[in-house]
């Protein structure tokens, strides 16, 4: 399948700084090859794949990519690889990141191991595609 890219998306892409651009469009190539989802934009600066449906203890629901990224200036932040304590297990084989509790910081995908984060990214891909 195809990689398409809307209007909104192209745009977008059209303000991602020059450091990070090839790296973005590398990243959405990984992204789409390991899940089959489109990218689409999810906020003004998130890159989403794929969606699903949220319900808190609180009753709050929503609805959210299961797998985004953000091509930021000083990192990429990818969206969806770990959850608090949980799929952490290859962070210690990716390479040179930070992860915050939901999130993977990249400076540049030539920092870690691109077999690994594409098998973060299938594996994250499928545990919440399943719930």
């Amino acid at each position: 399948m195809s990689m398409k890219i809307d209007q909104d998306l192209q745009d977008f892409l059209g303000t991602v700084d020059a450091s990070k651009l090839q790296d973005t469009k590398d990243l959405l190539e990984i992204i789409h090859a390991e899940t089959g989802e489109q990218p689409y934009l999810s906020s003004s600066s998130i890159i989403g794949f794929g969606s699903y449906h949220y319900v808190y203890e609180s009753g709050r629901e929503g609805d959210s990519p299961i797998i985004a990224f953000s091509p930021r200036k000083a990192a990429l932040v990818i969206y969806g690889l770990v959850f608090y304590e949980e799929r952490r297990d290859g962070l210690s084989k990716l390479g040179k990141h930070k992860a915050g509790k939901g999130c993977v910081y990249i400076n540049k995908l030539g920092d870690v191991d691109q077999q690994i984060l594409r098998q973060m990214i299938r594996e994250a891909y499928q545990d919440k595609k399943g719930k």
